[in-house]
């Protein structure tokens, strides 16, 4: 027992000076003062008069007004199932928003706040939608974006606590406190793609399930879907948000609206008179739809339950249910226990310093092993790298050797060609020496060849000058020789046709030939010599004829 007033402490004090000890329990009965104790055996004093602590819940107000409050809202459902509709309508309001499409190509989570306000009540609303939730073919990791936004939240909250300063009366707490499950008026069964995600939440937030858009199936249709829909919750363990019965106020009035639950609501934003009074409603070609009419919908325990009588239960229970396991199983996680292995009260800075030896013991091992995986890695760049130096060196010893033949052949090439070229100037040399003696002894030899024209036969070829004609393949083909010839260098001269008075006389053929032509033939040449070469051959013939060689032995000049 511990004395709470500094009285006591003084009055302890001060017997304790003179030598006199005492109790805490004897100084509060000496001071005549009320003692404040917890379990057994504490003892309830009566008051003497008014001391005024009874104004506490009067402070507690007072306080939350001047705070405000904040409530927050998800709302989990297929597209077009009435979700943003049934807010304005809760509310009382027009939110602001756009309608979702179905071509989402995933799951969204999209949240807007408002600040409401209620005579001097303030309420931060928080509303977060389901943007594209069942549009998928694939369904199966629907769920996955909602339960990830709602542990983004409790760690948000999570971390602020963690910190050495918090500020949790000024933090906006954004932790889901209620989560309206709308479920599309079937009348046959829940759908698989509902059963896992609400079975996935109800472990993370207050999960209420209700039937949206109830008026597009009948009273006793929907009757049965209550029931079908509450037997497999209850059959897959799925476990929904029950209102509270300890608190004897309520109990009587949420046990009743327990057994209505999944509630079977409408919403609308049109509103109709009907006797003296605007109602909400939905008009159809067969009648009208009261929204806040009881025996149409259950929007009105819905309104009740969830906003009048039980919204500091479902943020109390998104406190001390939901996030408390959130937190114990992210500190377990951490390495903090409550006990260590000897039962015994686990300290804190014990298992700080734990886990921060072994976190240093773990960056330890983890920079031995980089810097080893380094070293490796080193080693086999310079590997790398020697290997690509041999490499270039035998292509460089490669390319030399082969620039060096190269250079040895064109200069062996080169010597060759000299060769030519001064053995052709020697022939050049010597041939002009010929021409200019044979030049000289042309007017003395005129008269003898003259003479001699009857006898032999002339060969004109282009303005050629025949020097002599003998004998080079067998006895019917002979070579002219040129000495001189006036064409062009590069230019060839063409074939001429010659007669002979004569027959000509073929060793393989000793028939008489008539006199025939003789074909000259031409033969290309460079002009780098002197002379020119042309093949004489007999014409078809068989006149008898003095032999070839007897008659053409020795020069012929033309």
């Amino acid at each position: 027992m511990r004395p709470r007033f500094p009285e006591a402490s003084y009055m302890a004090c001060v017997l304790c000076h003179q030598g006199i000890v005492l109790s805490s329990l004897h100084v509060l009965a000496y001071l005549n003062l009320p003692i404040i104790c917890k379990g057994e055996g504490c003892r309830t004093v009566p008051l003497a008069g008014h001391v005024g602590f009874d104004s506490l819940p009067d402070q507690l107000v007072n306080q939350s007004i001047s705070q405000g409050f904040c409530f927050n809202i998800l709302c989990v459902g297929e597209t077009g199932l009435g979700k943003s509709t049934l807010m304005d309508t809760l509310f009382n309001t027009k939110f602001e928003g756009e309608p979702a499409t179905h071509t989402q190509p995933g799951v969204q989570l999209q949240s807007n706040t408002y600040d409401l306000q209620e005579s001097n009540v303030g309420l931060k609303l928080t509303i977060v939608s389901t943007v594209g939730f069942g549009d998928q073919i694939n369904k199966e990791d629907s769920y996955r974006p909602i339960v990830e936004f709602i542990d983004a939240q409790f760690e948000a909250y999570l971390q602020e606590e963690l910190k050495i300063r918090r500020l949790l009366h000024n933090y906006h707490d954004s932790r889901i406190h209620a989560c309206l499950y709308f479920i599309a008026p079937t009348g046959h069964s829940l759908k698989s793609l509902d059963l896992v995600t609400m079975k996935k939440l109800d472990s993370k937030v207050n999960v209420i399930p209700i039937i949206a858009k109830s008026d597009a199936i009948s009273k006793s249709e929907l009757t049965k879907f209550k029931i079908k829909i509450t037997s497999e919750l209850v059959s897959n363990g799925v476990q929904i948000y029950q209102f509270p019965m300890d608190d004897e106020a309520v109990a009587e009035v949420n046990g009743t609206m327990n057994a209505h639950l999944p509630f079977a609501v409408i919403g609308s934003t049109e509103e109709l008179k009907i006797g003296n009074k605007m109602v909400k409603v939905r008009q159809y070609p067969w009648g009208t739809v009261q929204v806040e009419n009881e025996a149409h919908c259950d929007f009105v325990k819905l309104r009740e339950m969830l906003i009048r009588v039980n919204m500091e239960d479902l943020r109390e229970q998104t406190h001390s249910r939901h996030y408390e396991l959130y937190r114990r199983c992210k500190l377990e996680e951490m390495g903090f226990k409550d006990t260590d292995p000897d039962s015994k009260p686990f300290s804190l800075q014990e298992t700080y310093e734990a886990k921060r030896n072994e976190f240093l013991g773990e960056l330890q091992k983890k920079e031995e092993e980089m810097r080893q995986m380094f070293v490796q890695r080193v080693k086999e760049k310079e590997a790398e790298l020697k290997e690509a130096e041999k490499e270039l060196h035998e292509k460089f010893d490669r390319l030399k050797k082969l620039h060096q033949d190269e250079k040895k052949k064109l200069e062996d090439k080169k010597k060759s060609l000299d060769d030519e070229v001064n053995a052709f100037k020697q022939r050049k040399t010597a041939a002009e020496l010929l021409q200019s003696q044979g030049s000289q002894a042309g007017g003395s030899q005129t008269l003898k060849r003259d003479k001699e024209k009857k006898n032999f036969y002339c060969f004109t070829v282009n303005s050629a000058v025949c020097c002599m004609l003998h004998e080079t393949q067998g006895p019917a083909f002979f070579n002219l020789v040129f000495s001189s010839c006036t064409k062009s260098k590069g230019e060839d001269c063409h074939c001429r046709r010659v007669r002979v008075p004569y027959c000509l006389k073929s060793e393989t053929n000793q028939f008489p030939l008539p006199p025939k032509c003789v074909r000259i033939h031409t033969h290309t040449h460079t002009h780098t010599h002197t002379t020119q070469v042309f093949t004489v051959s007999l014409c078809p013939g068989k006149t008898p004829s003095p032999d070839l060689r007897g008659i053409l032995n020795g020069s012929v000049l033309c």
